[in-house]
């Protein structure tokens, strides 16, 4: 962790607003590995930049301006169904977009799952999530951050990540669980795949479980099923054509909160299918501005 301070305050000193900074999440050599050639790719399809082949985790850090900056932190998790990362329009451009928020955004560039790479590649992308929580806890001072104003967001299978990371916080896995807290204090949750139950997303749990997972482990990773009152505060946004992920998983995840007296917002549109980004094409209304909003209403935009 000293050798990852030295080089965050190396980037942080040359780093000016509209800037990124990109972080190695393992500096000191990435744990649940084995050695494989990295061979991981960016490539546009259309509109959308896509990476593909991640062994290696990174945090890309968008600071808030100064004079905005709220103190409050998102680490956002692109979608992909656990095989791909649409760290463009589901990652740069969310955290651009929370800047003009005040709040700053690291974009966490997780692992895929892959048994050649991680010896245990169910944990890969929860291991990463979590780490990312903990860095930036325990850096939260260098980086102008409140430690204890750390949301996380995600996108599709980064929705089941994110939503992940906020209902088994209690459970740190990998070699470098320690006692820094890693629950996020908010979730933002964007068409997310929350169940690997019939109305889940079958090639998310594929991806991270394999094909022949048992009935245990598909409940496990079954967020809806793992909401208690500590929870995090969550926002959901969900297109109810969606058929890639139905939006059962949002609904499933908003009744589970409901009924833990959890405070949770849901925005449901009638139409735009599924992997829309932050633009939901069939509608003039911008759902960032309604978590802006539930953000604001929530204290997290207040500055300290």
């Amino acid at each position: 962790m000293k050798k990852l301070s030295f080089l965050i305050l190396f980037l942080m000193s040359n780093l000016s607003f509209a800037q990124k900074a990109v972080f190695p999440l393992y500096p000191d050599g990435i744990t649940n590995s084995q050695p494989i050639n990295n061979t991981e790719k960016v490539e546009m399809h259309g509109k959308i930049q896509i990476v593909s082949n991640v062994t290696v985790p990174e945090l890309l850090y968008f600071p808030a301006q100064k004079e905005m900056t709220t103190g409050t932190c998102v680490i956002i998790c692109p979608g992909g169904g656990y095989s791909i990362l649409a760290a463009g329009h589901e990652g740069t451009d969310v955290a651009k977009a929370l800047n003009k928020f005040g709040v700053s955004a690291f974009v966490l560039k997780y692992r895929i799952p892959n048994d050649k790479a991680q010896p245990n590649k169910e944990i890969a992308p929860l291991q990463d999530a979590q780490h990312a929580i903990r860095i930036v806890r325990k850096q939260a001072k260098t980086f102008g951050i409140d430690a204890n104003r750390i949301g996380i967001m995600g996108f599709s299978a980064g929705g089941h990540l994110a939503s992940t990371a906020g209902t088994h916080y209690l459970n740190p896995v990998g070699e470098l669980a320690d006692s820094t807290n890693v629950r996020p204090d908010f979730m933002i949750l964007g068409y997310p795949v929350i169940s690997f139950q019939s109305f889940g997303h079958k090639g998310s749990a594929e991806s991270l479980l394999g094909k022949d997972a048992s009935a245990e482990k598909l409940a496990y990773y079954s967020n809806e099923m793992h909401v208690n009152a500590n929870t995090p505060p969550t926002f959901l946004m969900h297109a109810s054509d969606d058929e890639g992920v139905p939006v059962k998983n949002s609904l499933a995840f908003y009744e589970a909160l409901v009924n833990n007296k959890v405070p949770a917002e849901m925005h449901l549109y009638p139409n735009g299918g599924h992997g829309f980004g932050m633009i939901n094409p069939t509608t003039k209304d911008l759902w960032m501005d309604r978590v802006k909003n539930w953000m604001d209403s929530m204290g997290w935009l207040k500055k300290k």
